[in-house]
Parts: C-alpha cells; sequence; structure tokens
C-alpha cells in the first residue's frame, strides 16, 4: 500500500482534484476533527464525498479517530504549545486508539490511500505523523506527500 497524504490550505480546487487524479487515489481519508468549517471551501464534508466521486472515481471516509482531541488542536493552534508537545500528546493518544492497525485492516483492500488534513504541508501536520506510525506497522509501506 502506498500512502499520500495531501493538505487543502493554498491549492486550488482544480489543483488539489489534479493531484488525486494524477496519483489514482482510490480513498481519501479525511483525519481532521471538523470537516464542515466554512474554511473548509471545496473540502466540506458530504460536498467532497461527491467532488471525489464524480472526478475521480475516488471514495471518501472522515475519520475523525485519527485526528487530534479538540484540547491539543487548540493548545497547539493558540500557541500554548510547541509541535514537540503536540507529537508527544498526539502519538500517545494515536497508539491508545490503535490508529495504525485499524487504519491498515479498514483499508487493506486499497492500493492507494491518501490521507487529508488542511495544513498546507506535511512537517507540522498531523497526517505525516499518522503515516509515519502506519510504516512503522507495516514497513512495506510507501509514504508520498502531494
Amino acid at each position: 500500500m502506498t500512502v499520500y497524504t495531501i493538505g487543502f490550505t493554498q491549492k486550488t480546487a482544480e489543483r488539489f482534484f489534479e493531484l488525486l487524479r494524477e496519483h489514482q487515489i482510490q480513498m481519501l481519508v479525511d483525519i481532521r476533527l471538523n470537516n464542515k468549517s466554512q474554511l473548509a471551501g471545496f473540502t466540506k464534508g458530504e460536498d467532497l464525498r461527491y467532488f471525489l466521486k464524480e472526478i475521480c472515481g475516488c471514495g471518501y471516509a472522515h475519520c475523525e479517530e485519527f485526528a487530534p482531541t479538540k484540547q491539543i488542536l487548540d493548545d497547539y493552534k493558540k500557541k500554548q504549545s510547541g509541535w514537540e508537545d503536540y507529537v508527544s500528546r498526539y502519538l500517545p493518544l494515536m497508539e491508545q486508539r490503535g490508529a495504525a492497525e485499524r487504519f491498515l485492516k479498514r483499508f487493506a483492500g486499497y492500493e492507494r490511500v491518501c490521507l487529508l488534513c488542511s495544513e498546507p504541508t506535511p512537517e507540522r501536520c498531523h497526517r505525516r505523523l499518522l503515516a509515519e506510525l502506519i510504516r512503522e506497522r507495516a514497513p512495506e509501506t510507501e509514504i508520498k506527500h502531494l
């Protein structure tokens, strides 16, 4: 399996869907805590499900169990904690939830799965952390950031 990651911020809808189509993504896994925000634009919940099916022939799953808690996210966004603190809280939460194992079991039938979040780059985003956790459990997993 190849796990791709993508953030929608600083991407036009055209670029976003072209990337998914170009890489033949079969399933997009939305790992945002909130997928209904007005800031989400073309990646808003049910709209995104429709766009993915029609434009890319791709499936969609919103999986909040792979998102940080509201407290972890708020502390980081409000600069009450730094990136290292975020990581030290997010990774144990994912371990506690059995996130990698759940992901691998649920999406086992797919060759190309993409994790979605809002951050423009993966460096300081939980989608990268989750992808790396998945690869730890399944070393044959390839990671590609779009």
